[in-house]
């Protein structure tokens, strides 16, 4: 991908949204959200490299990848290692020749009571969150060209108060928000790539099955809209700051909540 700084006639607004001839790196691509922003950007023309720390969640997901007609390359990989980022950056460099979108997907949850929650279990989910984030920014980063984007995934619970106990989830998440803007800053205009963030609200995925209905119900009482989003509509967002069509935003947070942040 390269900035374009002219409008290209020929191009509809629809060419503004393809991924044709890019590389994405998707963490957290074994299940969930991740997995499914791996099919949705190849379904825009990408190619992609999966990983997660479980290889045979991933071999899963590189197979729907690789029926939809992309490459699909698969990097088990635990984002708390630096080296083990710095491997998957240069692992796709080396399958695909460029590196150009990066969806910085992996994470945990939790819910503890603040004056009961261990320094151990705090510092897990900050581990994985919001450094292992920055760690895997910062290799990509180092082989990304002009034009590139990086889109994290912090929550709406970096943006607003949280109906359960979850101190370490909100302060990781709020946290990727700031890396978000910070990244921007430094890499947008000396490296030409851009950075931003999509904040989730709750979506259709397996967690949300395991949740109790009195607990969701309390979650969804400040949604706008009233419900959880589908998977598809999260995809969206990811597709549109990952291309050309969102080539003017850069440091940016996108709530896709359902309007939940916006009370």
């Amino acid at each position: 991908m390269t900035p374009h700084s002219s409008t290209d006639r020929s191009e509809t607004v629809l060419d503004l949204f393809r991924l044709d001839g890019s590389v994405a790196v998707v963490t957290g691509a074994g299940s969930g959200l991740g997995a499914g922003f791996a099919r949705a950007l190849a379904e825009a023309g990408a190619d992609v490299v999966i990983a997660a720390r479980r290889r045979e969640n991933l071999d899963a997901v590189a197979v729907t990848v690789e029926a939809i007609g992309r490459r699909c390359l698969v990097v088990p990989t635990d984002v708390t290692d630096p080296e083990q980022c710095d491997a998957l950056a240069q692992a796709a460099v080396a399958e695909f020749g460029r590196l150009d979108i990066l969806i910085n997907n992996a994470g945990v949850t939790s819910s503890a009571p603040a004056t009961r929650e261990r320094p151990e279990d705090f510092r897990a989910v900050l581990d994985v969150n919001l450094m292992g984030s920055y760690w895997v920014a910062q290799a990509c980063g180092r082989v990304m060209g002009p034009g590139s984007a990086i889109v994290n995934v912090a929550s709406m619970l970096g943006l607003i108060k949280s109906a359960l106990p979850q101190a370490a989830y909100a302060a990781s998440k709020a946290g990727i928000i700031g890396l978000t803007r910070d990244l921007s800053h430094q890499w947008s205009k000396r490296k030409g790539i851009r950075v931003n963030a999509i904040a989730p609200g709750f979506v259709e995925t397996d967690l949300i099955s395991e949740m109790s209905s009195d607990t969701l119900d309390e979650f969804l009482r400040g949604s706008s809209l009233g419900r959880t989003a589908t998977q598809r509509e999260i995809d969206g967002a990811v597709v549109f700051l990952a291309s050309r069509a969102s080539g003017y935003i850069t440091g940016s947070t996108l709530a896709v909540d359902g309007g939940t942040s916006g009370h």
